[in-house]
C-alpha cells in the first residue's frame, strides 16, 4: 500500500468535511468511464438500492454500466436516475463515484467542494491532481486505503487483483497449446500442464486457485515466507528460498543484489520447465522487479506462455511491451493492461461494494456528509481537500522534491 497520508494542516489539525443537509438530498453522479477500454462502472443496480435507502439521490450517466452489462433499466428500477449530458449529471451533485483517475478535462467540469471517490493514480496524474486541488476539489483515493481489517470492505485495490488473478489465470490457458488438465482417453493420457505463479499476493492466490480449478499442476514463489502457507493451502506447491523479504503492510521490500542472484537462480529454473507463467511481483509507486530476464525466456518450452501482470508498471519479464502480445523463440509473452475491465460484471460489482461500505464512513444514515473527515480511513485515503494535497508523496512530486 502507498505511504501513509501526512494529513495534518500548519495547525496540526485534520480537515473537515461539510455538512449534509436532509431537506435536499445528497447528490451522487456515476459518470460513464471515458477511458480506453475501460469497461467497468463504478457503481452497480444492487448497490444503488442501498445508497437510495441512504437518502441519497443517485444519477447514473447514460449507458455508464452497459460495457458491464448493467444497462439503463436495470437502474431506473433500482431507484437510479438516468441523465444524458455530464453537465447535467455534475449539477448540484455533492459525490461524484469514478474507476479511473479524472482527467484534467473531467476536473474543469466539478464545482469547487465536490467529493471525488475512485482510484486517483496520483503519482501519473500530477496535473490533474494539481487541478483538483487549485479548483478546491476533494478526492479520496481508494488506492490509499489502509490495509487494516476495518477497511477490508473497502479494499478496492485487493478486489479488482482477485478479478486480474482470474483473468491472467484464463488468458494463460487461452494461449498455451495445451490442455490443462491429466486426461486419460483412448488415445492416451495426457500430462498435466504446469502453472507456475511468481508472486502470491491477492492477484497471484486467485491465479493459483483458478488454474488448480483448471487441472494444472501449480508451483509459486514469493520472496515473503509467509505466502507459502497460503500457496499451499490452495493445493500448489510453494518453491522455497531462504529469503524473507516482507516489509510493513504485507508488501515485498526490495531484494539486496546477493538475494536478488539467489532468486534469479531458482525462479529461472522454474520458469525453463514451466507451460504457463503468470507474474504479479510488484512494489508500490516503482518500476516492477525484473523477475525473467531475456536469456531465461530462451530456455523457456516451445509454445509456453508468460502472463506479465506487471506490464503497465514496466513489467516482471524483460521482453514485456505493455498492452502487446510478443513472439519470441516459440514464446508467447501478454502484456495485459486494465485486466478486470475484461470481467466487468464481477469486477464492478465488488468495486461497487467497495465504494458502498467507503460511503458508510462520509455519509450518515439520514443522508447527510460527515463535518469532519476524522475517521483514520477517511483520513489516510484524502488525497486533496480545501486547496491543499494531503498526500506527502504526491505533494513532494508536485514541488519537484523527492519523496
Amino acid at each position: 500500500m502507498s505511504t501513509p497520508i501526512d494529513a495534518q494542516d500548519e495547525k496540526g489539525t485534520i480537515p473537515t468535511g461539510s455538512k449534509g443537509s436532509t431537506a435536499m438530498p445528497v447528490v451522487v453522479a456515476v459518470p460513464k468511464e471515458l477511458a480506453p477500454g475501460e469497461q467497468r462502472v463504478a457503481t452497480v443496480p444492487e448497490v444503488v438500492q442501498k445508497l437510495t435507502k441512504l437518502c441519497l439521490e443517485v444519477r447514473v450517466e447514460h449507458d455508464a454500466g452497459t460495457g458491464a452489462y448493467y444497462p439503463d433499466e436495470l437502474f431506473t428500477a433500482a431507484g437510479a436516475k438516468i441523465v444524458t449530458s455530464r453537465t447535467d449529471l455534475l449539477d448540484g451533485a455533492r459525490i461524484v463515484l469514478r474507476v479511473q483517475p479524472p482527467t484534467v478535462a473531467e476536473v474543469d467540469q466539478l464545482a469547487g467542494g465536490t467529493i471525488v471517490i475512485g482510484f486517483m493514480n496520483a503519482t501519473n496524474n500530477l496535473e490533474a491532481v494539481a487541478r483538483m486541488r487549485d479548483r478546491r476539489v476533494t478526492a479520496f483515493a481508494l488506492e490509499l486505503v489502509p490495509r487494516i481489517t476495518r477497511a477490508q470492505s473497502m479494499d478496492a485495490l485487493s478486489s479488482q487483483a482477485t478479478a486480474a488473478g482470474y483473468t491472467a489465470a484464463i488468458l494463460g490457458a487461452g494461449n498455451c497449446p495445451k490442455f490443462l488438465p491429466m486426461l486419460t482417453t483412448a488415445a492416451g493420457t495426457i500430462r498435466p500442464a504446469t502453472v507456475l505463479i511468481l508472486g502470491a499476493g491477492v492477484a497471484g492466490l486467485m491465479a493459483i486457485a483458478t488454474a488448480k480449478r483448471l487441472g494444472a499442476i501449480v508451483e509459486a514463489y514469493d520472496v515473503r515466507r509467509a505466502a507459502g502457507e497460503q500457496v499451499r493451502s490452495l493445493g500448489a506447491k510453494f518453491l522455497e528460498l531462504e529469503i524473507d523479504a516482507e516489509s510493513q503492510g504485507g508488501y515485498a521490500r526490495e531484494l539486496t543484489p546477493e538475494e536478488k542472484a539467489k532468486e534469479q537462480q531458482m525462479v529461472s529454473a522454474a520458469v525453463a520447465r514451466a507451460d504457463i507463467v503468470i507474474t504479479t511481483a510488484a512494489i508500490p509507486g516503482r518500476k516492477a522487479p525484473l523477475l525473467i530476464t531475456r536469456e531465461t525466456v530462451a530456455t523457456m518450452r516451445l509454445g509456453a506462455v508468460i502472463v506479465d501482470l506487471a506490464a503497465e508498471s514496466g513489467g516482471n519479464c524483460e521482453l514485456t511491451q505493455a498492452g502487446k502480445t510478443v513472439h519470441v523463440h516459440g514464446i508467447t509473452i501478454l502484456g495485459p493492461q486494465n485486466l478486470p475491465s475484461r470481467v466487468p460484471f464481477h469486477s464492478s460489482q465488488m468495486y461497487a461494494k467497495n465504494l458502498q461500505s467507503f460511503l458508510a464512513l462520509l455519509v450518515d444514515k439520514e443522508g447527510a456528509i460527515a463535518e469532519e473527515f476524522t475517521d483514520e480511513i477517511l483520513v489516510a485515503s484524502l488525497l486533496v481537500h480545501a486547496g491543499e494535497v494531503l498526500h506527502r508523496p504526491t505533494r513532494e512530486l508536485l514541488s519537484g522534491v523527492k519523496p
